[in-house]
């Protein structure tokens, strides 16, 4: 079927559901809060999942907001482009990444996927469908869109840039031990910009790596991290690595980063007992929601004398403040491995108000996903809450796909709300949709 013919559909059944709010109903969701659920009319997005059209020569590839990034990225690389930031994991939708924040490799280059974006087809609160683009009358909800997680309205059709590929990705590990030498490092090789993708890896305050990825036309042997070998730890193992594009892009869905040592699949004998086909990120998703459901990590943490605090962030730093929180992260989290990923704006003069990032400015992304076990109890959100208020103090952003803990004021303060409050006056003047903070915050 068509894409006009799925928004014909689409409009029918929006005509015969009759007024009222909508909530989309999806079976899958990469957002890592725990909701309860809504009795609110639901409408059926799931058919909007296929790529449209790969324009090669135009650098741009047309995709429905359901499909993900996996069923993006095989249909890119057949015409020798992919989309010039894929978030790391497989089961990410393009439409999901362009209402929250997606990063990769080479948002040094390219910014966040919003930075990428061209033009957004929205379907809004009232069932009406707008189309936005930089320059068009609905310029004010193409540049607001992003970090909105659907507030305001949810992606049907977006159109992103592409970027050429070669068949291979060359991999340097460059090792460092002390933290202010790293970042100092770590803005230069940005500046320099003579790779295809810069993050890296920090296993304590005395060691941490910057990864150079480069496309290369040839390779003289490639290592697979799709099943038995895993990807962060060859980081430590390996100065040079040489890997496929497609198997670079999906370096980290394997083990969800480092993740999948939660759910024991690291053990060799358990990995083999899974097998290649369950080890990625949408298999440990729906595990994650499943011990959500069923609280069994809680229990145990229970028996064992632990009071659990799941931190599950990513938070991005103007990179001369890098430094000051790592060492803070490390003496008050001290979560580890952390990931590390730069990032710089695409455009200079494009700004996203609901992600207040200066686009001329270069940041560090640092993502860190685990559980705190601490022998104390403490008010919930305790350790999340000492990120949001440094993060705060260092003139940083924190990505709301996780849980957050602001009080209401502080977070509309750091969020933008007259820029929002406009937004969802225009777009949503009815409050069908949740707010941003009751959405993100009070996870309604």
């Amino acid at each position: 079927m068509s894409h006009a013919d799925k928004l014909a559909r689409l409009r029918e059944s929006l005509g015969a559901g009759g007024p009222g709010g909508i909530g989309l109903a999806k079976s899958t969701s990469n957002l890592f809060r725990d909701r309860e659920r809504q009795a609110r009319p639901r409408v059926d997005l799931s058919p909007f999942n296929e790529v449209v059209e790969v324009d090669a020569a135009r650098a741009r590839v047309s995709a429905e907001g359901m499909t993900t990034y996996a069923d993006l990225v095989d249909a890119t690389l057949a015409h020798g482009v992919m989309p010039c930031v894929v978030p790391q994991l497989k089961s990410i939708t393009l439409g999901g990444a362009a209402a929250g924040v997606g990063i990769e490799a080479s948002s040094f280059r390219y910014g966040l996927v919003h930075d990428t974006l061209l033009a957004l087809e929205v379907l809004l609160a009232d069932g009406s469908i707008v189309s936005c683009t930089p320059e068009n009358e609905h310029r004010d909800l193409f540049f607001g869109f992003p970090n909105s997680y659907g507030t305001l309205g949810y992606a049907l059709k977006v159109t992103a840039r592409t970027v050429p590929v070669k068949p291979y990705v060359r991999i340097e590990h460059v090792r460092h031990t002390d933290p202010r030498r790293y970042f100092e490092d770590l803005a230069a090789r940005c500046r320099a910009k003579d790779a295809d993708f810069i993050d890296g890896t920090v296993f304590s305050g005395e060691e941490m790596f910057i990864t150079l990825g480069r496309f290369a036309d040839e390779a003289p042997a490639t290592s697979d991290y799709s099943f038995e070998n895993i990807y962060y730890r060859s980081i430590r193992e390996k100065k040079t690595d040489w890997l496929a594009t497609r198997d670079f892009i999906w370096r980290w869905d394997t083990d969800w980063f480092w993740c999948s040592k939660n759910l024991f699949v690291q053990n060799p004998v358990v990995r083999r007992l899974v097998g290649r086909k369950h080890l990625n990120s949408t298999t440990y998703a729906k595990v994650m929601r499943w011990n959500s459901k069923w609280g069994f990590t809680r229990a145990f943490s229970r028996l064992s004398g632990k009071h659990p605090e799941s931190v599950i962030q990513d938070v991005d730093v103007p990179i001369g403040r890098a430094p000051e929180f790592l060492a803070f992260f490390l003496k008050e989290v001290g979560i580890l491995p952390v990931w590390i990923c730069p990032i710089e704006g695409y455009d200079p003069q494009a700004r996203f108000p609901l992600y207040p990032i200066d686009p001329r400015a270069l940041y560090v992304n640092f993502g860190f996903w685990d559980v705190v076990q601490d022998p104390v109890r403490r008010e919930p959100g305790h350790y999340n809450r000492k990120i949001e208020r440094k993060i705060a103090e260092l003139g940083g952003v924190k990505s709301l796909y996780s849980d957050s803990y602001y009080p209401e004021e502080e977070f509309w303060r750091l969020y933008n709300k007259p820029a929002y409050d406009a937004l969802k006056a225009r777009y949503d003047p009815q409050g069908r949709f949740k707010n941003l903070y009751q959405k993100c915050v009070l996870r309604a």
